[in-house]
Parts: structure tokens; C-alpha cells; sequence
């Protein structure tokens, strides 16, 4: 089943954003910073305050706070122009010099005994930075301004065409939607293309960005931000690094396996011009922009065409017409375009509501509540016809309760495929953590790390087996068969294997680039050298240096760190098998699904209350069993097809040979430079 494009949990990125600025404080004497930068709900540490008291006045400060920062950066993803921009880096400032005050304060601690809550607080304070600012006023607010202004210029980017009259411009979803559908080689080039034209002018933005973040970074006594980054997961930095290979190591056998059989199809498809040299597979025809889901291509890799129906997006299709011709007979049949257009779009509301109907019924299937009302009435279910957003979907905590409930909500632009219906599943398994952890206090209202946050929907969508999606009205009736076995698995893999080696190179590329390895003038042959090494992907034309092709994908110019996909690729599957076994589930464990298990949705319930109130080793143990990540249950569920695909490869030469450049290897273990002392 295809999977998602991984999103942005927003409540957790302004925690990190939090984190990091705290991170700056340590060091930072506030007397250097002028008045201007002065939050006006800054506070005096008071005289004789313990340890305990500071961090419950920040915990309580942070709260009153954070609905001011969510809705400018809200206004920003939902309305992009310049006054929404100016607005969210203005309040990002504003808030990241009252981390530096609470940062300054939590110093006189240092060395002090303290309750274990309190100390993990003040640590949190100081790790898991993603944007480390700098000191320098000046600095600082530069920093906010460009990572607000490449955040508009990837929400409004459009490739455009034509002259005069015949100008046409595609905007993201359009030129996916031809990459999804269309089996037209020049086409989809032209669409790949043409989407990576909008990263070009980003390239000097993000070349300063990486300075001022290192800036930032070095400030606190990192080498770089990338080390900053490795420094939040309750392990020394340098053993992030090694144990992303380890699990690399686990799952590359099954990801070439499939690599094997995909280009096999590819070239059947495309004769001639279904691979790039060395057996890379061309990037413009894996069905998706960053080539992470193949998911669109089962109409090209479908094992066995006739065992079992799987055409989820075909229902989603036939129910939205349905409901859009139903509007369309109650209308005049003179009615203009635009009329015709705001039909349009009342159908396609009311089909993603229903949709995300659906995904909250599997939740409270478990005993999970149901989603507040403000949810249904607050969240960007798809594009508005008026202006432009950024549709890459993501979930949002804006901080303030309506009606004594969280004000949850998510943002789309929701179209009736298959990609999106499990991607709904998965924004709401960031909304339901919220819920969970919304009785901690702020400091922990996050994932135990940020891996655990992206992997709870999809343990959930590892749960929507072809019995659940038969069971829903969704696909016909199911055969048990070794074929319709093979088929369910290969969706299934198209999604998840396939996504490791991308959700691994991306902050391969960024650890470089911040240590200084990867270069401004090497930024896009490192990029490309990265992919094929990882992915075994290549243009099928020559990318030079007047590209800026990471820039295309959001997360790069939205600085999100991207480890926390890979690692959520291997705990849900740890999670799923969890869950598994506490629902009294005994056959394979790709046949398991816990669709309305109670016992199940208690441990689930259990572990996402926990926030990150403790290291996440012991939330993962307290709900597998293990403090280990571990990628034994994927191979575990993946065993029919591994073997399967084996089998169909027997006799090829699998495997890809990538350019010399492309062996970067990964950051090495270097001594840190001082940092602050922890309390």
C-alpha cells in the first residue's frame, strides 16, 4: 500500500525549535542583546527560585507563549505572502530571545541536586536543537527571515510555460499528479523537471542559512549543526551515525531485492530508457518527485494483475464523482465556470472530511477519543481556490484549548488517491500523540524522540491489512492466495522499503554540508552522488551546479531533520508487532491487523502518554519489551516477499554501480568541542 510523503509534525518542530534556541543560551550574556529583542513577556528570575520552581515558570511561561508563534507560523503555511512571512519570522525572533533569557537563567543550576523531571527538563533546554541560533542579534534575525522566506518560495513555486495568453503554470500537486498518472517518458520528464526549477533560486538563500546555523551551533559548543542535530537522541551524537548503519546494514538486502525486480519492470516499459548507466534507476519515472514511494507504479510492478481487487484510489475516485454529481444535478445547468468550480470544491471538502472520518474511526476503534470539534472546523482539508499554501501535509498543536480541548488541526490539500488516504492515517497519529502527552508539561509535550512521533500513524496504516480496507467498503471481496500475498506485500513495500534509503541520504547530504565536506560549489553532484550511492536513482540528464536540486523537497528548505523518517521506518514495525502480540494476534505477522482491539489501543495509549518525560529506551521498552531499535520486524513481515523477489531475480545481476564520488561516507566520530554542563 503506498505510503505517504513523510510530514511535518509542527508541534514538534517548534519544540525543536525551542530546544534550539535554548541551546544558544548557555553561552549567551544578554546584555549584548538590544532592547529591541526583548520579549515583552519576559520575566526576572526571582530571587531564591529552586530548580523545580524555574522550570515550572518556564513550563508555564513556554504555554502562554506558543499560541502566538503556531498561528503566525500557521498564517504562513496557510496564507503566503509577504506580510504572513514577515509575521512568522518576527514572532520566530521574538521567541527565540526569550529562549536565550530562560537559557541564560537555567545556568545557575549547573551542578546543583535536583529531581530527576527537573533535570531531564533543563537538559531538554539545552539538546535537539534543528535551527541552533546565533547569538548575534543581527544574525539571529536574518536567520528567521531566510528560513521564512525559502519556507514561501517552496509553497508558492510553479513551473511555468508559454507566453502571453498561452502562459500555463503547474503548481506541485499538478506536476505530481502527471508523475502519478501518466506512463508518457517526455512527460514525466518535463514534469520532474520542471518542479526542480523552483529550488534555483533558493541556492544563496540556504548557502547563508548553513552559515548562520552553524553559527548558531558552534555558539553552544558543537562543531557544526549536524553534530547539534545527532545530540537529541539520548546517546552521544557520534553513535547516531553507527547505529543508522546498523540498521541500514539489517534492511539493504530486502530494499536491492526490490531494486533488482523494479528495474526489471522499468525496462520492459521502457525499452532502452528504463535505466541509467550503471543499473540506476532514471529519478523522472519512479512515479514520485524524490523517487521515496513508488507506490504510483503498480500499474507497472503489480505481480499478478488478476489476484485480488486493491484499487483503493479507483474507490476514492468513484465516491468523490459521486458526490460531486449529486451537488452537479441540484444546480442550474447554466451555471458558470466559477460556480462550477465552488461545487467542485464543496465536493472535494466534504470527500476529504469523510475521509479523515474514516482514519478517526480507527483510532477510537482502539479506545482513543474522538477528535475535538474545533478539529473539523479548523483544519485545511484541501487547496484553497484563492491563494496560495503549502500543501505538503502536516499535523499542528496550536497551544490553546477551545471548548477545554486542544486546539488540534492538520493541513492538506487533500486529493481522493490512495497516497493521501494513507497519509491522512498518519497525520492523525501525530494529532492523537498530541492529545495523548497534552497533560505533560510543555518541556515534555513531545515524541520520546522524533522518530517515535512519525512512526505511530504509520504503525496504524502496517494495521490497514486487505481484510480492514474489505471490511471498510474500500476493496472487494479477498482470496487467500499465495498470489493476492505477494500483491499485498508488494504495495505494502513500494511504501515502506522503498522509502529507507532516502529517509537515510537526505541528512547524509545535510551532516555534510554543515561540516564542511559538502561544499557551496558541490552542493548538487553531492546530492546525486548521495542518491545513487543510497537509492541506486539518477537524472536522466545531466544536473550541473546552476541547480539547487535538495531544494525540492520541502524539508530541506523547511529545515526539518529527516533521520527521524528512517528511524520511524524501523519502530513502526517494532510497534506494530508490539501491538500485534497484545492484541492475542498468532499467525504471520503481515496478516495482523488490531482494528478495534481495546487491549491493543491501551498499551498504544500508555507509551503515547508519556511524551518525552523520560529517555525513549524506556519507553520503547515498556512497550516491546527492548531499549534496541531493531529492523527484525520488518524483515520478519516482509518474508514472503523477500523471498518471492528472490526468486523472480534469480539469474540477473542486481545491484548498481554508482559513481566513484558517490562513496561519502558518513561523519566521523570526532571529538565534541566543550559543552555547556548539564543539570
Amino acid at each position: 500500500m503506498p505510503d505517504r510523503k513523510p510530514s511535518v509534525n509542527h508541534r514538534h518542530a517548534l519544540l525543536a525549535l525551542a530546544v534550539a534556541a535554548s541551546l544558544t543560551l548557555a553561552g549567551c550574556n544578554r546584555s549584548q542583546l538590544p532592547d529591541a529583542t526583548t520579549p515583552s513577556g519576559s520575566s526576572a528570575a526571582p530571587a531564591g527560585e529552586t530548580a523545580d520552581q524555574f522550570i515550572a515558570r518556564v513550563n508555564a511561561e513556554f504555554q502562554a507563549l506558543m499560541p502566538e508563534l503556531t498561528a503566525s507560523q500557521w498564517l504562513s503555511a496557510t496564507y503566503i505572502n509577504d506580510d504572513s512571512q514577515l509575521l512568522a519570522a518576527k514572532y520566530n525572533e521574538r521567541y527565540l530571545a526569550q529562549l536565550n533569557d530562560w537559557i541564560e537563567q537555567a545556568r545557575r543550576f549547573e551542578g546543583q541536586q535536583m529531581s530527576p523531571e527537573t533535570a531531564r527538563a533543563i537538559n531538554l533546554l539545552k539538546l535537539g536543537a534543528s535551527m541552533p541560533p546565533p547569538r548575534n542579534p543581527e544574525h539571529l534575525a536574518e536567520l528567521t527571515k531566510i528560513a521564512s522566506n525559502m519556507e514561501g518560495t517552496y509553497g508558492k513555486g510553479a513551473y511555468c510555460t508559454g507566453e502571453g495568453e498561452a502562459r500555463q503554470c503547474r503548481q506541485l500537486g499538478q506536476l505530481e499528479d502527471v508523475l502519478r498518472s501518466s506512463r508518457d517518458y517526455y512527460a514525466q520528464l518535463d514534469a520532474w523537471q520542471g518542479w526542480h526549477t523552483i529550488a534555483q533560486p533558493m541556492r544563496p538563500d540556504y548557502t547563508r542559512f548553513v552559515e548562520l546555523v552553524n553559527e548558531g551551533a558552534r555558539d553552544l559548543g558543537f562543531a557544526d549543526a549536524g553534530e547539534a542535530w545527532r545530540s537529541g537522541y539520548d546517546m552521544p551524537p557520534a553513535e547516531l551515525a553507527a547505529e543508522t548503519d546498523r540498521l541500514w546494514g539489517q534492511v539493504k538486502p530486502l530494499y536491492e531485492q526490490l531494486h533488482c525486480y523494479t528495474r526489471t519492470r522499468l525496462e520492459a516499459r521502457y525499452p532502452g530508457r528504463g535505466t541509467v548507466d550503471g543499473g540506476l534507476l532514471p529519478a523522472h519515472l519512479m512515479g514520485n518527485m524524490w523517487q521515496q514511494d513508488w507506490g504510483n507504479l503498480w500499474d507497472v510492478l503489480q505481480p499478478y494483475p488478476n489476484a485480488g481487487d486493491l484499487d483503493i484510489t479507483g474507490a476514492l475516485e468513484q465516491t468523490y464523482q459521486a458526490q460531486l454529481n449529486e451537488r452537479m444535478v441540484k444546480e442550474n445547468a447554466l451555471i458558470d465556470s466559477d460556480r462550477r468550480a465552488d461545487i467542485a470544491h464543496a465536493a472535494q471538502t466534504e470527500n476529504a472530511k469523510r475521509m479523515n472520518e474514516r482514519a478517526q474511526d480507527f483510532y477510537t476503534s482502539l479506545g482513543m477519543p474522538a477528535l475535538p470539534e474545533s478539529f473539523w472546523t479548523k483544519t485545511q482539508f484541501v487547496k484553497p481556490r484563492d491563494r496560495d499554501v503549502v500543501c505538503h501535509a502536516s499535523a499542528w498543536d496550536m497551544g490553546v484549548k477551545i471548548d477545554g480541548q486542544p486546539d488540534v488541526r492538520t493541513k492538506m490539500c487533500t486529493k481522493p488517491n490512495e497516497e493521501d488516504f494513507t497519509t491522512i492515517y498518519h497525520e492523525l497519529g501525530h494529532v492523537y500523540y498530541y492529545l495523548a502527552y497534552n497533560g505533560r508539561p510543555p518541556l515534555f509535550q513531545s515524541g520520546a524522540h522524533d522518530g517515535f512521533h512519525e512512526a505511530i500513524g504509520d504503525t496504524i496504516v502496517l494495521s490497514m491489512t486487505p481484510q480492514y480496507l474489505q471490511s471498510i467498503g474500500l476493496v472487494g471481496e479477498q482470496q487467500q492466495t499465495q498470489e493476492s500475498l505477494v500483491n499485498s506485500q508488494m504495495r505494502m513495500a513500494l511504501a515502506k522499503v522503498a522509502f529507507l534509503p532516502f529517509g537515510l541520504m537526505i541528512d547524509r547530504w545535510r551532516w555534510g554540508v554543515f561540516d564542511g565536506s559538502i561544499t557551496p560549489d558541490n552542493y548538487n553532484g553531492a546530492w546525486w552522488s548521495l542518491k545513487a550511492q543510497y537509492q541506486g536513482v539518477a537524472p536522466a540528464t545531466a544536473r550541473g551546479e546552476e541547480f539547487f536540486d535538495a531544494g525540492a523537497k520541502y524539508h530541506v528548505p523547511g529545515n526539518t531533520p529527516y533521520t527521524r523518517y528512517f528511524l520511524s521506518h524501523v519502530l513502526q514495525f517494532q510497534f506494530y508487532k508490539a501491538l500485534c502480540d497484545a492484541s492475542g494476534h498468532t499467525g504471520p505477522l503481515n496478516e495482523c491487523s488490531f482494528y478495534g482491539n481495546k487491549a491493543a489501543g491501551e498499551k498504544f495509549w500508555a507509551m503515547l502518554e508519556k511524551g518525552n518525560s523520560q529517555p525513549w529506551q524506556q519507553t520503547l521498552k515498556e512497550l516491546t519489551g527492548g531499549e534496541t531499535m531493531d529492523a527484525a520486524p520488518v524483515l520478519e513481515y516482509f518474508a514472503p516477499l523477500q523471498a518471492w523477489l528472490t526468486q523472480q531475480n534469480e539469474g540477473r545481476t542486481c545491484g548498481w554501480t554508482a559513481p566513484a564520488a558517490a562513496q561519502t561516507p558518513a561523519p566521523a566520530a570526532q571529538p565534541a568541542a566543550a559543552k555547556p554542563a548539564q543539570g
